[in-house]
């Protein structure tokens, strides 16, 4: 199912949090993949790179197939040890629309990037450069931060890090995920009467079921 302009904005607004929940609490990514700026957010399809750790060659290939609005979702093997992506590359993702990056690895300019504006979520920062030594693959089935990503996917991020939601089950997931929001929602004005989360969730009955056991 391919999802409207509109959709991909709505998983934009929500929390990845209630996408997570929504998506069966699978597809987080390992949470030391995180954005640059901790304000930023992100969705869109994934366009699929796998590089060898150090080489940004096939990066570089990938901007320019990718297309606007998607999510640059690079399997670079966890490799810390020098940044393959950085403000060139950043400006390069601008020019093309792309909604945002995702590498398993390191970047660098990180302050730059920030400044730029584009979402882009990392294992870590490293000044280190890099060679054009070798030609992986784009948009294959890869692994990024302990998830499998397939080309369409969707890419949702926000400061509490990474989801991926497969791209045939994204409509059911939106909409479950905009229950949960508007659930939560209703919590919090119970909340704010002064109920508690034990009345709410029905938990002091629980605890009292358990307890008995």
């Amino acid at each position: 199912m391919s999802l409207s302009r509109e959709d991909i904005q709505s998983f934009m607004k929500l929390p990845t949090g209630n996408v997570c929940d929504a998506n069966g609490k699978s597809g987080n990514m390992d949470p030391a993949i995180k954005p640059i700026d901790p304000k930023t957010k992100m969705a869109g399809p994934a366009v699929t790179v796998r590089c060898q750790p150090g080489d940004n060659l096939t990066i570089h290939k990938a901007i320019y197939e990718a297309e606007p609005g998607s999510v640059l979702v690079i399997d670079a093997h966890a490799y810390v040890g020098a940044g393959p992506f950085g403000e060139i590359m950043a400006i390069a993702c601008q020019e093309r629309g792309l909604a945002g990056v995702v590498i398993d690895g390191a970047c660098r300019d990180s302050g730059d990037i920030e400044e730029l504006g584009l979402p882009l979520f990392c294992r870590a920062f490293n000044p280190g450069g890099t060679v054009k030594e070798s030609v992986g693959t784009i948009n294959e089935v890869i692994q990024c931060g302990g998830v499998v990503v397939r080309p369409g996917d969707i890419v949702v991020g926000d400061r509490d890090g990474v989801v991926v939601v497969p791209r045939e089950k994204a409509g059911e997931v939106l909409e479950r995920a905009r229950g949960i929001a508007a659930r939560e929602e209703k919590v919090r004005e119970l909340l704010r009467q002064g109920k508690t989360t034990l009345e709410i969730y029905g938990f002091d009955k629980l605890l009292q079921m358990k307890s008995s056991k």
